[in-house]
């Protein structure tokens, strides 16, 4: 006979159309074996072996460029030219934009841009990503900004906390990265990812509407986006010239993207010239209001000028050095970090899996972690504050026909380029000019009407996830709009592991005319054909599909519809185990008075002989599990009054064969049945049976002298 942790493989076919393991059957075309029971040493020897291959191939893999580069040729270099230039042309204007949504000076902007462009292309697995400032990313640096001074006061400049943020964040993602965790970031769905970046793109597109209008300086623009909004209708009347720059500005952005759009339809065979031509928009748009505003102010009184402008933009790095990092400062935007860090993630992961989809590549998501984190840590050395991936100028690279990542040098060369030769040209850039690039950047990161809809078709309650993160982002702040968007999320992937939707399987014939063949299908007839005629199992047994793992959280609920199910289909195994009303305990209703044995033969519904597994979808099981299935074998055995057969049919993983073995399933010689697998209090394990060898109470009820007989696995 084989020991208890062993597994003797049979060809008998089971009930559940699998393979049985016990004893060969005489017709068996297949020699018996056995399976031995997977161990931690069996683990340790497949994921500790070769580890110098490992090590090398892991070093490797943290620098893609090398397996690129030594291919790079003529045709590569003109899309990476053409792509690199265009978004060149883009991040000059936008960088310095969303510097002054974080409360920066435009410079820092520039700074960012020059970095995330440069950094990551040598350590990037996505030729069209581009990383820089972005809006969201600068809302959450404004935020932090005023947190951290809120509590030190003037104690430390914008630049130094926005500096050290991007270190600290970068740290935490690089460390992220490199420990090959980014799996986490999964956890956090695409509804509640667009929820709350359309919430902070409303917030960030009202914050700037002040500015727009010249009126920014007449209430709090960092105020919730609600407010914003009535307080810029409430000062309407308190508009002035910049209101003409700004709204002027806004409506020549989109007028020229309709008009190229409209052009390219119109004559395809140019369409790629009116591409570029759209691509132009932002920087033809500041360069008209710049002179426009030149020509308004160059005969006013220096620093009293009738329009707000930009004015001076320091040439070259101005900031370079080791960013400041202190207690103080880290105690003060400590509980801003994790909403900083996930920003910084989660729109670049989403970026990077979205434009790999489009094109037909696959990122790797942790060397992408790894490349965010490097990118800021470097960055925070030459002023930069947190960058992440730009969708916008992403979309613009893509179509640019960028080939390699290596196109960001060439974009970081016109950034570098604006630093030290374009600096005394943006001195009169209107600031209402640079709203209206902000506001027009940030309309695309708002989710389409329709997009809702979709989300309701496909799951209704990740729709109403989409709406709270953006009411909560609009209505609050962006952090809340974070947490309420992850915690709700959060809590519908907790209630469906927790209640999954297992199901009882009967049998289907099928027939092609010329063979016959048995399938095992749902009973509930809920995804079935009507007309279909499903048979019941043999009577007796009852077949049960796992629609996920079995764990802690679903394990009881499991179990507790398996239970209700047998009590349904089929009787007691006989009319009164007890012999009087006092012997009873008190939980256990029983037949009621006068329920006697003749009742019981009276009922047509069979006894319950064998339940079958289908362990398919399980691909774990932990130790609650077990506990779960060796209390409700007590149960069932208790309630037939006689030894189930427990059969466990396509196990897919030798970690649950094993687990299913410690809890007394396995074929091998007699056992004590197993009463807890891992007792709360270690002295309630029965230990006066160990002390006297007599069964546990409940044991004995099963029958006189009886062990319980263990499991049969199926293939």
């Amino acid at each position: 006979m084989a020991k208890q942790d062993e597994i003797t493989t049979t060809t008998e076919t089971s009930a559940a159309g699998g393979l049985s393991y016990g004893s060969p059957p005489p017709h068996s075309d297949y020699p018996q074996y056995t399976d031995r029971t997977i161990s931690t040493r069996d683990w340790a020897a497949r994921t500790f072996t070769d580890l110098p291959a490992q090590l090398i191939s892991y070093l490797v893999s943290l620098l893609p460029i090398a397996t690129w580069i030594y291919r790079y040729n003529l045709t590569w270099l003109t899309g990476d030219v053409i792509a690199g230039l265009t978004v060149g042309a883009v991040v000059v204007p936008q960088g310095m934009s969303y510097a002054l949504i974080a409360t920066l000076a435009p410079e820092y902007g520039l700074y960012s841009s020059f970095i995330g462009v440069f950094i990551y292309c040598f350590f990037a697995t996505s030729k069209d990503v581009t990383i820089g400032p972005v809006a969201v990313m600068s809302l959450e640096v404004a935020k932090v900004i005023a947190h951290v001074q809120e509590r030190t006061g003037d104690q430390y400049t914008n630049a130094q906390i926005a500096s050290a943020l991007a270190i600290i964040c970068g740290i935490i993602s690089a460390g992220i990265g490199f420990l090959r965790i980014g799996f986490i970031l999964e956890f956090i769905p695409a509804p509640a990812v667009a929820g709350f970046m359309t919430g902070s793109a409303f917030t960030i597109a009202t914050g700037q509407l002040p500015a727009l209008l010249g009126i920014s300086k007449l209430f709090n623009t960092r105020a919730s986006a609600y407010k914003v909004v009535i307080n810029t209708l409430k000062n309407l009347p308190h508009t002035n010239l910049d209101a003409a720059f700004g709204l002027t500005a806004l409506f020549a952005l989109y007028f020229i993207r309709w008009a190229c759009d409209k052009a390219g339809q119109r004559w395809p065979q140019h369409r790629r010239a009116f591409f570029f031509a759209n691509v132009m928009r932002n920087g033809l748009v500041v360069i008209i209001v710049t002179i426009a505003a030149y020509l308004v102010t160059r005969n006013e009184p220096r620093n009293k000028y009738s329009i707000s402008i930009l004015k001076t933009v320091p040439r070259g790095f101005k900031a370079i050095g080791s960013p400041t990092i202190n207690s103080d400062l880290l105690s003060g935007m400590a509980g801003q970090i994790p909403v900083a860090t996930i920003i910084l993630l989660l729109e670049h992961i989403a970026i990077a899996k979205s434009f790999g989809r489009i094109n037909d590549y696959k990122i790797v998501p942790d060397q992408e972690v790894i490349a965010i984190g490097l990118t800021n840590i470097v960055g925070s050395f030459f002023g930069a504050y947190p960058a992440t991936g730009s969708f916008s100028r992403t979309a613009l690279k893509s179509k640019s026909g960028v080939r390699t990542p290596a196109a960001g040098i060439l974009t970081g060369i016109v950034v570098l380029l604006a630093l030290y030769a374009l600096t005394d040209a943006f001195y009169f850039i209107p600031l209402a000019g640079l709203s209206a690039v902000i506001i027009h950047a940030v309309g695309d990161l708002m989710s389409h009407p329709r997009q809702l809809f979709i989300f309701w078709r496909v799951q209704p309650l990740e729709a109403i996830i989409f709406l709270a993160a953006v009411f909560i982002t609009i209505f609050t702040n962006i952090e809340n709009g974070i947490y309420v968007a992850i915690a709700t999320s959060a809590a519908l992937l907790l209630y469906r592991i927790a209640r999954p939707r297992g199901q009882f399987l009967g049998r289907l014939r099928l027939s092609d005319g010329q063979t016959t063949k048995e399938v095992y299908v749902p009973l509930d007839r809920r995804t079935i054909n009507p007309d279909v005629k499903i048979r019941n199992p043999p009577p007796g047994v009852i077949i049960y599909r796992f629609s996920e793992s079995f764990t802690y959280p679903n394990s009881s609920t499991q179990c507790d519809i398996i239970v209700d199910e047998i009590k349904r289909v089929t009787k007691r195994g006989k009319a009164n185990a007890f012999p009087t009303l006092g012997d009873r305990p008190w939980n256990d209703i029983g037949p009621r008075a006068g329920f006697d044995a003749e009742t019981i033969a009276g009922d047509k519904r069979p006894v319950l002989r064998a339940i079958i597994f289908d362990m398919s979808a399980v691909a774990t099981i932990d130790t609650t599990g077990i506990q779960s299935l060796v209390d409700t074998r007590r149960q069932i055995n208790k309630y037939a009054d006689r030894e189930v057969e427990y059969h466990f049919a396509n196990i897919i993983s030798p970690w649950v064969r094993r687990a299913l073995i410690a809890g007394g399933f396995g074929i091998g010689t007699p056992l004590k049945e197993i009463v807890e697998i891992a007792p709360v209090v270690p002295s309630s394990a029965t230990s006066s049976d160990r002390s006297n060898g007599t069964s546990h109470p409940d044991n004995a009820e099963v029958g006189p002298a009886k062990r319980v007989k263990q499991g049969r696995w199926c293939a």
